[in-house]
């Protein structure tokens, strides 16, 4: 059953994690309960601190996986999470990233280190803090799954 090699692909990715994590990234599984149950494996938060020398220097942003039992073979649901969404062109103000390998360029070699890798170069190379354009009638209108967006990239 899928279910079982989704928990372990997400163990092993988990003590990955835990052992090397890049810099600014620390990992926490679950909810708030301290049950450790499977499902607490499913949800992860992920606290990013903003790379020094960047817009972001000194801001600290939480971002939330959670994963469905056809994971690595769909992409995790990322978005951030929190009282402090970080102002960038590709991140809704309720959290939502606007970000190709969440979407259509998402394969089962990626995982949740590269995708945290490829949100802090993201913030990394920001050049102007501002919301997208159509950002107020995609929160009002979006789905509450970012992943069931479809989004459209546009090169920068």
């Amino acid at each position: 059953m899928g279910d079982s090699s989704c928990m372990r692909r997400l163990a092993k990715e988990l003590q990955q994690l835990m052992g090397e994590p890049p810099a600014g990234v620390k990992v926490e599984v679950g909810g708030a309960d301290e049950g450790g149950t499977q499902d607490d494996m499913r949800t992860w938060t992920v606290n990013v601190d903003g790379a020094s020398g960047t817009l972001y220097e000194g801001e600290h942003f939480r971002l939330q996986f959670r994963f469905s039992d056809s994971y690595p073979f769909s992409s995790p649901e990322v978005m951030f999470v929190g009282e402090h969404i970080p102002v960038h062109p590709h991140i809704y103000s309720n959290g939502h990233i606007c970000l190709s390998i969440l979407a259509d360029d998402w394969t089962p070699a990626l995982s949740v280190q590269s995708v945290c890798l490829s949100i802090l170069s993201m913030l990394s190379s920001c050049k102007e803090k501002k919301r997208p354009p159509d950002n107020a009638l995609y929160v009002r209108t979006c789905s509450k799954n970012p992943s069931k967006t479809r989004w459209w990239f546009h090169g920068e």
